[in-house]
């Protein structure tokens, strides 16, 4: 019984393994293409934020930075944030999703001049790609601690468990291999016992 469940015991671990190293692929390949992605993500918030730049510097010039300063101190709260979950192959990803007020802040857009108005469009923008790059790299972290769970995991499997229950089977088998011989042997034994006992028993005949 304990042979049987050893032996299960590895087909059960193999089975695992396989899932695991396949599981790993799948995050690595998710993780790239992540990587990939977050690196458009940076290259276009650069652009973002030299594109807002040079808004507030030509609204500057344009209506002054008094007027500026009083326009910015106006704003009223546009975005609210909301915290959410994925799940990507078991890795629970944040999803982090931002939401308008309401119509006070696209009638307020309506009174200031258009400068202003397009000076702060461009870094709603930019807020709305920083959060993109924040949730995307936070998803990269958490794909390359799982990329490395995973690894540890299967390599444990591989290297010390499916090792080691091999080699409680081979002891089991050679057990049961000397517990066959020392049967035979005193099989023979008995038998040639009979055997000589059978025969004295005839000579005093």
């Amino acid at each position: 019984m304990e042979y049987l469940r050893t032996i299960r015991r590895i087909a059960i671990s193999r089975k695992g393994l396989k899932l695991l190293k396949l599981k790993r692929s799948a995050l690595i390949f998710e993780f790239f293409n992540m990587s990939k992605t977050v690196a458009d993500l940076r290259s276009g918030l650069q652009a973002k934020l030299i594109k807002g730049y040079e808004g507030i510097h030509s609204t500057e010039m344009f209506v002054g930075p008094l007027r500026l300063e009083y326009e910015s101190m106006r704003i009223p709260r546009i975005h609210e944030l909301t915290l959410r979950s994925k799940n990507v192959m078991g890795v629970k990803i944040p999803e982090v999703t931002s939401e308008s007020s309401g119509s006070a802040g696209q009638e307020y857009l309506l009174e200031i001049p258009a400068a202003v108005n397009q000076a702060i469009k461009a870094y709603q923008d930019v807020h709305q790609m920083v959060l993109n790059v924040a949730e995307k790299e936070t998803a990269l972290r958490k794909l390359l601690m799982e990329i490395e769970k995973t690894k540890r995991r299967s390599n444990a499997i591989e290297n010390v468990l499916i090792p080691r229950l091999q080699a409680n089977a081979r002891y089991i088998k050679f057990r049961f291999d000397e517990m066959e011989r020392e049967s035979f042997t005193k099989l023979k034994t008995v038998k040639r016992k009979m055997a000589e006992r059978e025969t004295g028993g005839e000579g005093d005949e």
